[in-house]
Formats: structure tokens, C-alpha cells, sequence
């Protein structure tokens, strides 16, 4: 599951739409299809502000030449799983679709979405000519209802695996093809390059990964580079690549997108990570549920990492950036070896400065503004991967896994419950001595911070968990807002029943597998009413953007 030190360059309140195309790789299609040609833009004036750039570096000085010899070859592999997105995210020919466009800031736009809807905003078309975004993005007929496939499915199970694209016969009828057979020119090249890179690594860890994850592209079977993954202490660079995260399959959350990270471990923060890990069971004991909801026991070989990013590609980069990631997502693994929380701490920066600091200065009262830390925003960060580790995998009553059950509801739901299981962790870490820091802190930076994500729009899975959560702590007092000024306060003695509160509602619900609940839930608490939409509105005329966009790649690593 993904997410999302003084500032590096100072509050830019500019420009999405002039930063250069290099700021995500393009590397040619090799199969056309028809694309419908764009009709001009209808991409308001303040979309120029929604991002904001950011140079992803990282101190390579501590590399030996082959470690750095061997990262144009990743950052080569990341652009391929680039590519592959694309087709993902798009039906139709990315490179007509582009060059049909103009507009050199549509264009820009176009490419930070995959595409010609905004992903802020519900992923409505931003381009004239386009209706609303497939629900099954590319991974299924544009034509398929949710009906037909669960039918087909009944008799074809692969229909719905992780890894295979759904596609309709001539005679009407669907059947699936596996990733490696539809992407085979891409993935035979990425793992061939992973190979290369592999015979490079100094680290026997990352060098059986790579090795492991090149055969992974090659056969749809990531289970022992997964495991592979989680075995891996030592190793300075680290990369997560190939199909990942079911977010962009809005119709059931059944296929993964492919995406790349490119990592440098930060090895003194992860010092000051890595007893946090060693708390799980412990804190899996002491969630605020009856005993039913939390008979899992989290894997003793979870792992807390803090890294610098250096490159992001595919799923992962498109519109809002993650700033944490919590994998392997196989239930199996996590059950054998737990997951690894890996914390973006430059990019995790980026959003502080840029976004988060302004944001309070705009929306939070001005005796409140001073409980607004780094420290605390890194942890709520943390804490909310960590959480992603507790409560139950499979429901308590035979419905199967929680994933099945709530289907497409999940995602949200589930990021919800990190969110709000990572503050009650801290909370409670606070009080047993396990962690430093003013709680004060803690709430009012995640108060803020909630109107940061809520801004990812409907489209997005933490957008709506911060909505859903907005709202029910607003009911329960757990903050309020002065209608005079418009500016919010917190109530600390309100904000632990909030998050008690919902933190029961939410393991119940995924207990239970109760599906009808969770729609119920986010009908009523899942939208953003009119008081927040224009306080939303303050942020955009205040020029504060939304979100980050990277230049990245080796020229900017001092590779070149």
C-alpha cells in the first residue's frame, strides 16, 4: 500500500504546466491504435497551480562505481514499467494522443495524468472530446460492466487475476491474457536489464532480488522475489519494480499497475526506525476491537526504512506522488515475513515545505500553527504504514479475504484505516514512554494534513479515506471551524474518542466483510461538503498547489 529538513528551495506558488517533459520519461509505444484526435484544451487557468516542481537528488557520494554504474540501468528498467502504465492507464495510442495536443501545458498536464483526466479531480476529462475515464482504465474492454465480468469470471477465474488484461472476442465473449504475454517485448527487456544490473550489485541481498524480480516479469510469479525483498538488510540501493498497487482498476481492484521506485537508504534515520517494527504484535494486542477483529498476528520481520527517492515511474508517478510504501502486498508473505515500510523522506520534505506549511498558515489557527512539525509529519506518515500491518486479512465469518469482500471499496477503506490506526499507535506509543514528542503535535499536524490529501480529489484512495475521516471528526468535535475567520482549531480532548471511535468502525467493517457498510459509510461520510469545498478554494486562489512533480533522472544525479 502506498501513501502519500528546511525547505530546499523555497515555497514556489508557479508553474505545473512549464515544467519540461523530462520530468516523466517518454519512451516511444511499439503498438498503435486508434485515438480519437483532442478538440482544444478545456484546462482551466488554475490548473497551472496544482503542482509544484521538485528535483529528486540523493548524496551518492558513499556509492562504490559499480553501485552507480548500475543505476542508469534501473532508471532504463523503471522507464520501461513507464510504458507499460501507460497502456495500462490509457486505451489508445499514448504518442497520437500527445502529439494530437497542442497546447504545450495541456500537454505537460496529459502526461502527469496518464492520460486526459485529472486524477485531482475525480478524473474528469480535462481535454474536449473525452468522456468520463473508464472505470477499468485499460486493464478491460471499455464497453465491460461490472456484471459481465463477475459472470465470465464464474466460469473463468483469471479473468480477475492480478496479472492479466481482460479483453473481448470476436464472438462478444471475454477472456484474459497474462502481463508477460501482452507486455512481452517490455518485460524481456526490463528483465534483461535487471540481469545486468544484478551482476553489478555488491550486495548478495539485492543481487538475488534483481535476479528473482527479472524472472518474476518474465512468468507473472513475484512470490519469491517478494520474499526475496523482505530478506534484503544490508543493501544501500533498492528498487520496487513491476505490477504493484490495484488502485488505477477503479472497477473491481483486481489488477496491478505496473511502477517503479528508485531508492538510496538513508541509513541513520532507519537507526531510529527500526525498533518500531519489533512493536507490531504488541500493538496488533492493544487495537481499540473485540478480540475477533485482531486474531491475526503481524510477520516479526517487518521492516522501517527511511530513503531518498531518486526516481519514480509509472503508477506511482502519476498525479499525486507517494511519499511511504508498505509492501509486499501478498497476503502470504505478509503472513510468512511480515512487510517492509519504506519512508521517502525527501519527497516526504518536498510536500512539508511546499504544501503543508502554507496550507496551515491559510487554514489553522495562528496558537495552533506552532504544533506543526517535520518530526510529526514523518511520523503520522510512518505510523500510517505501520498500521497497514494490523487488524484481520481474512474476514472473521468465511466471506474470504477483506480484499474480495469489499471489492472496490477496499482501497479507500483500507487507507482509511491506516490513517486512523497510525495516530491511535502514536497516541498510545506516547503514553508508554515508546516515543517522543508533544501529542499536541502529532494531532494538529494530522488535522492539517488531512486537508492536504483531501485535495487528491475522489478519485483517489487516501482522498476519500480523508474525507470520510474529515467528516466523522468534525461530527464528534474532534476540531471545529470559526465561521468569522475560517480558520480551524483542534480539540485534544476530543480527538482520542474520535479516533477510537473510528478505528472500531472501520476493523468492524473489514471484519465482516460487510460490504453494503462500507458503501453506506462512504455515501454518507465520503464526500466533501460546501463549507470544506470552499475552504479548498481559499488554497487554490492562495496559489498553493496541490501536489509535487520531479525532474528526476541521471542528469540530475550527476551521472551524466
Amino acid at each position: 500500500m502506498r501513501l502519500n529538513v528546511k525547505p530546499i528551495f523555497g515555497f514556489l506558488a508557479v508553474v505545473c504546466l512549464g515544467f519540461s517533459l523530462s520530468c516523466v520519461n517518454q519512451p516511444a509505444e511499439d503498438v498503435k491504435s486508434e485515438t480519437p484526435a483532442p478538440e482544444p484544451s478545456a484546462l482551466p487557468q488554475n490548473l497551472a497551480q496544482l503542482y509544484t516542481p521538485f528535483t529528486l537528488t540523493a548524496d551518492l557520494s558513499g556509492l562504490t562505481e559499480n553501485q552507480k554504474k548500475l543505476l542508469p540501468l534501473l532508471i532504463e528498467t523503471a522507464d520501461i514499467m513507464n510504458e507499460i502504465f501507460w497502456k495500462e492507464a490509457f486505451h489508445g495510442d499514448k504518442d497520437q494522443f500527445l502529439n494530437g495536443i497542442t497546447d504545450p501545458g495541456v500537454k505537460n498536464f496529459a502526461v502527469v495524468n496518464y492520460g486526459p483526466w485529472d486524477r485531482l479531480d475525480g478524473d474528469a476529462p480535462f481535454i474536449k472530446g473525452f468522456g468520463p475515464k473508464p472505470l477499468g482504465a485499460g486493464f478491460y474492454p471499455t464497453n465491460v460492466t461490472k456484471e459481465e465480468v463477475e459472470a465470465a469470471a464464474k466460469e473463468d477465474p483469471s479473468l480477475m487475476d492480478l496479472y492479466t488484461i481482460v479483453r473481448r472476442g470476436e464472438d462478444g465473449s471475454l477472456y484474459s491474457v497474462a502481463y508477460h504475454e501482452v507486455f512481452k517485448d517490455k518485460v524481456e527487456k526490463a528483465a534483461g536489464l535487471l540481469k545486468q544490473a544484478a551482476e553489478l550489485a555488491e550486495d548478495e541481498g539485492f543481487k538475488n532480488y534483481l535476479n528473482l524480480r527479472a524472472e518474476a516479469l518474465l512468468t507473472d510469479n513475484y512470490y519469491d522475489s517478494d520474499l526475496a525483498w523482505m530478506d534484503m538488510k544490508t543493501n544501500t540501493i533498492d528498487m520496487v519494480v513491476g505490477p504493484v498497487e490495484v488502485y488505477e482498476d477503479k472497477l473491481f481492484n483486481a489488477k496491478a499497475a505496473h511502477t517503479s521506485y528508485l531508492l538510496i537508504k538513508d541509513k541513520a534515520w532507519s537507526e531510529r526506525l527500526a525498533h518500531y517494527a519489533k512493536l507490531l504484535p504488541e500493538l496488533q494486542e492493544g487495537l481499540p476491537v473485540d478480540e475477533k477483529y485482531k486474531q491475526d498476528k503481524p510477520g516479526s520481520d517487518s521492516d522501517l526504512n527511511a530513503y531518498d527517492v531518486i526516481y519514480y515511474a509509472g503508477d506511482c508517478n502519476a498525479g499525486s506522488k507517494t511519499i511511504a510504501i508498505n509492501l509486499p502486498n501478498d497476503i502470504r508473505v505478509q503472513e510468512q515475513k511480515g512487510s517492509r515500510r519504506l519512508q521517502l523522506k525527501n519527497a516526504m520534505r518536498a510536500k512539508y515545505d511546499k504544501i503543508l506549511l502554507p496550507i496551515a498558515d491559510a487554514l489553522i489557527v495562528e496558537d495552533q500553527r506552532k504544533h506543526i512539525t517535520f518530526d510529526a509529519f514523518f511520523s503520522n506518515t510512518m505510523f500510517h504504514e505501520v498500521a497497514h500491518g494490523l487488524g484481520v486479512k481474512n474476514t472473521i465469518n468465511g466471506k474470504g479475504p477483506v480484499d474480495d469482500a469489499l471489492k472496490e471499496q477496499q482501497s479507500a477503506l483500507e487507507e482509511g484505516k491506516a490513517d486512523i490506526l497510525g495516530l491511535y499507535m502514536i497516541t498510545s506509543l506516547l503514553d508508554k514512554g515508546e516515543l517522543e514528542g508533544d501529542v499536541k503535535d502529532f494531532y494538529v499536524t494530522f488535522i492539517t494534513g488531512i486537508f492536504r490529501s483531501v485535495r487528491f480529489g475522489a478519485s483517489s484512495a487516501h482522498g476519500k479515506a480523508n474525507m470520510l475521516r474529515f467528516n466523522f471528526f468534525q461530527e464528534m468535535g474532534a476540531f471545529s471551524r470559526d465561521d468569522a475567520t475560517g480558520l480551524y482549531r483542534v480539540h485534544f480532548d476530543k480527538m482520542n474518542e474520535a479516533m477510537t471511535a473510528l478505528s472500531r468502525k472501520i476493523l468492524t467493517l473489514q471484519g465482516d466483510g460487510d460490504y453494503d457498510g462500507v458503501v453506506a459509510l462512504m455515501a454518507e461520510k465520503g464526500a466533501i461538503g460546501e463549507t470544506l469545498a470552499a475552504d479548498l478554494k481559499r488554497l487554490e486562489d492562495a496559489s498553493i498547489p496541490t501536489d509535487v512533480v520531479f525532474n528526476q533522472g541521471v542528469e540530475h544525479l550527476g551521472l551524466k
